[in-house]
């Protein structure tokens, strides 16, 4: 089988990408590199797909000509996008990365006569400020992320629709691990306590509440999707962590396991924020089977491993 990893550098594509290269299947990813985040992180993760016989190819989906690469391919698995929550990211930016990169990728899709599934991964950020509730729960972005990402799914379902391209919807809840976005909390967190600089949290965030969910599990879900595709084409799916967790417990955890006291420093508090995450799967247990089997602890601790190996004096 051929499977196409759309953002195979990146946090979670390159973790997707590698499982399916031990699985035995043939992988190929686009990635466009962008300098969202120091490229050179990006280099890292890709060498690490491609040791295991990956092969990546350098394009922007919004832009360039990468129909060639859908010859033959049987499932796509679409992770490229403009990610996170952020102020200093352009509304068009999002916009063009989310949705016009999307719509291009489909319309590529459409003429793959091979494709079997397409699984478009979004976000747990079209919820809104609270993530709650199951799959049908009505969605309310306050983010631009969340609702570009949102047009993003609806755009893929609509494919769906009107054209039968077998689309499905993972919503991500809070992914962490190995290869996290610099951007991000436990990132930031071990980078900041090993570098002995502040860490700065913004203002209330002490409190959120999130399902956070190992990448490892995220994996296991894109796996069983191969496993019961016909189940899942035209369906949305919650992926999260099975239990949830404050920012500060996290931030606890990490400094348990490095020995050292963060020095934080609060930020005024930031726009489109998410209160809480708390990922109802009772769907993705049901159809997928997906059980998520790796505690915060577990996943920290392989985080602040990667981070040591990879990254702390070395970039």
């Amino acid at each position: 089988m051929k499977i196409l990893v759309t953002g195979i550098a990146g946090a979670i594509g390159s973790h997707v990408g590698e499982r399916f290269l031990e699985l035995g299947y043939e992988v190929i990813g686009i990635d466009s590199f962008t300098s969202y985040y120091d490229p050179a992180i990006k280099k890292i993760n890709a060498k690490d797909v491609i040791k295991k016989g990956g092969k990546i190819y350098e394009y922007d989906l919004a832009e360039d000509d990468f129909t060639k690469v859908l010859k033959d391919v049987e499932v796509i698995f679409h992770f490229a996008a403009q990610p996170g929550i952020s102020s200093k990211t352009k509304f068009e930016e999002y916009t063009r990365n989310n949705i016009i990169a999307t719509q291009r990728l489909l319309e590529a899709a459409m003429k793959v006569p091979t494709l079997k599934l397409f699984v478009h991964i979004s976000t747990s950020s079209v919820y809104g400020v609270r993530a709650q509730g199951n799959e049908k729960t009505v969605p309310e972005p306050t983010s631009h992320y969340g609702v570009t990402k949102l047009a993003a799914e609806q755009l893929a379902l609509s494919y769906y629709r009107e054209f039968g391209l077998p689309v499905t919807v993972f919503r991500l809840f809070s992914v962490y691990g190995p290869r996290e976005r610099p951007e991000k909390l436990f990132h930031k967190l071990i980078k900041s306590i090993l570098e002995k600089k502040d860490f700065p949290l913004f203002q209330g965030s002490e409190y959120h509440k999130r399902s956070f969910t190992y990448v490892g599990d995220v994996v296991d879900a894109c796996v069983s999707a191969l496993t019961v595709t016909e189940k899942t084409i035209g369906e949305i799916f919650n992926i999260g962590g099975g239990a949830t967790a404050t920012t500060q417990e996290g931030i606890a955890v990490i400094e348990d396991l490095l020995g050292h006291t963060a020095t934080i420093t609060i930020l005024p508090k930031r726009p489109g924020d998410q209160f809480e995450t708390k990922a109802d799967i009772s769907k993705a247990r049901d159809i997928l089977g997906f059980e998520p089997s790796t505690a915060l602890w577990q996943g920290l601790e392989k985080q602040v491993e990667w981070y040591k190996s990879k990254i702390y004096n070395k970039i």
